[in-house]
């Protein structure tokens, strides 16, 4: 036994100890968190069970319990039974020794359903001694980063490999030890001490010592003061949550977070590897699931509900293969999230990003060509660049891939030549089923004919449950509330406002001319005395007052300014009026609106087209919305609502919806409803089983044509014949005229 075997062995140990050092750094830092959380959560159960009544203990027991006796002595909720306990119960007349321990269990159990369910929310607008404690540890993990989590990782799998090679290397630790050893536990010594050397050779090569030391510093470090914590909680809340839910084991329910895929496909996606070391961010489990699902399943759709992330999936997915060797990807995205995706690549991963847009598009085409890396660009753009040969691209990625449901169209077109040049390509939309079922095939069939021929050649299959079945190889859908639950709540008011005598003379203006689109931004054609304009100042100052920021939505131009004419330039409580931010902004002006109205120190009003604004780009700053009137299509609002409400808003997000009642609003509001059923049915999990989608659909002229001449009918001036508004001017209908979005994205 030699000096060579006992300084291998010394290394090895220290390692080790190191490993094992970060494991307990990283033990306390998690318990800490632990130790903060117990009281909150204690406390929103005791919540919880105060407003469940006693009656519910009967669930428990199938109606055996009689609980009259307890209800009448004032035990009136679970929380005040658990608290009286089994002696008190016995004190009421007629509840003995069996029923008070058969009512206790039942409270018991009820309280342990409500502790594996209730969430913690942290309110950044109330801190307090418990939550600020929270925060404070939670911040220790958050600010140590993904490389820590990798460290504890390396750390965990080191201490695994390393402990039974020491044991069994040593008697190779002394002259004496191995002396007294015998034969065959010799051998095993010095077979132990070469593969220690290994071992640590590797891990010195892959910087394990550095790592294993950093990350344990980073976790002693802590927060310097509960100020920092907080600042850096609300610029990152979805981290902060994330780690929360994974140390509380609140994951949510893996068949959701699976978006309910049946267990082959399932099974599959998890055994799929997922390289993350190119990535600068955490991902959670449902997230890691959905960049293994595109991974796995090579060409799919991601309809994860928006504001769940399905950037960074896409990112995590894009990282992995480039860790794998794939050096070229192509993201396809609208123009107005072209500068957000570009610097979201730029922080979250270690990839080279490149985009190609404006009159330098084809210069930096044939730059990222030769250098590699992430190509992003837009719909447009992507027509006027070379069609890939086959293997040359790692991955294409396509943002809002709803944008290319018409096969017609030049955009669906482009990216369909791309599409079957790839060998992976992942389309994102958290809203595919628009319309009709048919066009969701549409999308499908750019990525599977097989699949896409499973739908049908018809409107749909007969339940929403077999499509689903069908589509489950390329579709993947979570929604908000199966995996987000510290999301803050979402209150939707329709605010009904009846119109004033100028309000009235518009619409009738409009709706004796057959002008659709007139019709619903009449109640702002005379802003003076426009009774919606009133309401939405009120609101604006209201939210001003609370120091909230607000978001205001119209799809036409003219309304956004006189909303922007109507709130002034700032003076007012609401905050300075940024905007408006309409389809003919550029892109990268946009992203500096949306930037300008986020650095305001307090309230402030941001103007958008709902078309522009609410689609990819991200207002968490924003936490009260304002919809000016409603939208042809439902998920136009549910996107635009989506960039405020979102994982990372960190307040509640109330949305007022304005509308006038007996008119064209009240019409679109009920087609509306009808639209959310089919999508409800058919895109989301559920088991309805509806009719074929277009026995409850019209298309966006024929809703506008039958609402026209019904109105007409209405205020008596025509017969009110389904085709009345046919011989509207060209601006009167949807997809045209004053006002409304307009502006390429090339």
């Amino acid at each position: 036994m030699g000096r060579r075997e006992r300084e291998a062995v010394a290394r090895a140990a220290r390692l080790y100890e190191a490993a094992q050092g970060l494991a307990d750094d990283h033990g306390r830092a998690v318990e800490a968190v632990r130790a903060a959380l117990k009281p909150l959560q204690d406390a929103a159960v005791e919540q919880a069970l105060d407003a469940i009544s006693v009656a519910r203990l009967q669930d428990a027991t199938d109606g055996r319990l009689r609980l009259g006796g307890v209800d009448r002595n004032g035990l009136r909720t679970v929380r005040q039974v658990l608290e009286a306990g089994p002696y008190r119960l016995r004190q009421i007349p007629g509840v003995g020794q069996r029923t008070a321990d058969q009512i206790v269990a039942a409270a018991r159990q009820l309280s342990d359903a409500v502790r594996d369910t209730v969430a913690v929310h942290i309110d950044v607008d109330r801190p307090e001694p418990r939550t600020t404690a929270l925060v404070m540890a939670l911040h220790v993990l958050v600010e140590a980063g993904p490389e820590a989590r990798r460290a504890v990782g390396t750390a965990a799998e080191l201490t695994e490999r390393l402990g039974p090679l020491l044991s069994e290397a040593r008697p190779a630790s002394g002259r004496l030890s191995m002396l007294l050893a015998g034969r065959a536990r010799k051998a095993r010594a010095l077979e132990a001490v070469e593969e220690l050397r290994t071992l640590v050779a590797e891990a010195a090569e892959a910087g394990a010592h550095e790592a294993l030391a950093q990350a344990s510093v980073d976790l002693l470090r802590g927060a310097s003061n509960d100020l920092a914590a907080w600042v850096d909680f609300e610029l990152r809340s979805a981290d902060y949550y994330g780690l929360l839910a994974e140390i509380s084991g609140r994951a949510p329910d893996t068949a959701a977070a699976e978006g309910f895929l049946p267990d082959g496909i399932a099974e599959r996606v998890r055994g799929q590897q997922l390289d993350d070391s190119r990535l600068r961010v955490s991902l959670r489990g449902y997230q890691a699931f959905g960049a293994r699902f595109a991974l796995a399943q090579r060409r799919v759709i991601l309809g994860d509900e928006m504001g769940l992330g399905k950037t960074v999936q896409a990112m995590a997915a894009l990282t992995h293969l480039a860790a794998e060797g794939q050096s070229h990807f192509m993201v396809v995205c609208p123009a107005s999230v072209l500068v957000n995706w570009t610097r979201e690549i730029e922080a979250r991963t270690s990839l080279r990003v490149t985009p190609l847009h404006g009159p330098d598009r084809h210069g930096a085409f044939a730059s990222w060509k030769g250098r590699g890396g992430v190509a992003v660009t837009t719909f447009d753009a992507l027509r006027g660049f070379p069609v890939p040969g086959g293997g040359e691209i790692g991955m294409l990625v396509v943002d809002e891939a709803h944008c290319v449901k018409n096969p017609r169209a030049l955009r669906s077109r482009a990216v369909t030549q791309w599409a079957g040049h790839c060998e992976r390509v992942l389309f994102m939309t958290g809203t595919p089923m628009e319309n009709r079922v048919a066009e969701f095939r549409n999308l499908v069939r750019m990525l599977d004919e097989t699949v896409a021929e499973r739908i049908g050649d018809g409107a749909g299959l007969p339940g929403s449950v077999a499509f689903r079945k069908a589509v489950a190889p390329v579709y993947l859908r979570r929604n908000q509330v199966d995996v987000l639950a510290e999301l803050p709540a979402l209150q939707q008011t329709d605010e009904w406002e009846e119109p004033s005598t100028s309000d009235e003379e518009a619409y009738r203006e409009a709706v004796a001319s057959g002008n659709f689109m007139a019709m619903r931004r009449a109640a702002y054609a005379r802003p003076e005395k426009s009774a919606k304009l009133v309401r939405l100042r009120e609101i604006v100052q209201e939210a001003g007052e609370n120091g909230l920021k607000v978001v205001v939505f119209s799809n036409f131009r003219d309304v956004l300014g006189a909303v922007k004419d109507a709130l002034g330039a700032g003076s007012r409580a609401g905050g300075p009026v940024v905007g408006p931010l309409t389809g003919s902004v550029p892109p990268e002006r946009r992203q500096s609106l949306v930037d300008e109205f986020t650095a305001v120190s307090g309230p402030a009003v941001l103007l958008a087209q709902i078309q522009a604004g609410g689609v990819g780009l991200n207002l968490q700053a924003a936490s009260v919305v304002i919809i000016c009137e409603p939208q042809i299509k439902p998920t136009v609002e549910q996107q635009a609502v989506a960039r405020a409400h979102r994982m990372g808003q960190v307040r509640p997000v109330r949305v007022h919806r304005l509308l006038a009642p007996g008119g064209v609003d009240e019409r679109m509001v009920e087609m509306l409803r009808r639209k959310v059923r089919l999508f409800d049915a058919y895109a989301r999990r559920s088991a309805v089983a509806e009719a074929t989608p277009d026995a409850v659909d019209v298309s966006d002229t024929e809703m506008a044509r039958l609402i026209v001449a019904e109105e007409q009918t209405r205020l008596g001036f025509s017969t009110g014949r389904a085709g009345g508004a046919s011989d509207a001017p060209a601006d009167a209908l949807p997809g045209a005229g004053t006002g409304e979005a307009a502006g390429g994205d090339a």
